[in-house]
């Protein structure tokens, strides 16, 4: 009895501490920049995985606090997926989920972080993300920027030719659904400003 109590204790002490301990470790790495000799590796296809999104992040600014902070861990999320890196993704997500939950209307996008966070492979993850992603959309839609040019990115053959759907800040599209795969598929639909 007393193991498991101890189990459920650290469970909790764990969910609650590792965003912030997250939020330490980004501020003291430089604010998530990634050092001088990672960012410049290349892999064989000539991506710089580093920044591939994270650079625009900064130049866009929404109106809702809550959702501006949220927006910072979506863009950490996309950057995951698009770099095929699970147990980022799965880190970007614990602090959406945490995140999420202050901001109203966030509670299907910290249920579908918490499944991310939960999913067994990049593949499932991904599946996940179009359904957040569908609702981060239409809160930031809601909310409005105060600054800077957001995109609402489409890959038609995204979940099996359904389609889906994300943000970014870039009108260059970077795929989360496929990463290094099908880098470049998709299109911008629709600009929100």
């Amino acid at each position: 009895m007393q193991t498991i109590k101890n189990h459920n204790t650290m469970k909790q002490f764990l969910k609650m501490t590792l965003p912030v301990a997250a939020v330490v470790l980004l501020a003291a790495c430089g604010g998530g920049k990634a050092p001088e000799k990672e960012a410049a590796k290349d892999d064989h296809a000539g991506h710089n995985h580093a920044t591939e999104q994270a650079a625009p992040a900064g130049a866009v600014t929404l109106k809702d606090d809550k959702l501006q902070a949220v927006y910072q861990h979506y863009v950490h999320l996309t950057t995951a997926l698009v770099n095929g890196d699970a147990a980022e993704a799965k880190i970007a997500s614990n602090a959406i989920e945490t995140g999420a939950k202050a901001v109203t209307g966030g509670e299907k996008i910290a249920a579908d972080a918490a499944k991310i966070i939960a999913a067994a492979d990049i593949d499932a993850q991904r599946t996940i993300y179009s359904s957040l992603s569908n609702e981060f959309i239409t809160l930031v839609k809601k909310s409005g920027l105060s600054s800077g040019e957001l995109y609402v990115d489409f890959c038609p053959m995204a979940l099996n030719d359904k389609g889906g759907y994300w943000l970014s800040a870039a009108k260059d599209i970077k795929n989360p659904y496929f990463g290094e795969s099908m880098l470049t598929c998709g299109e911008v639909k629709e600009t929100i400003q």
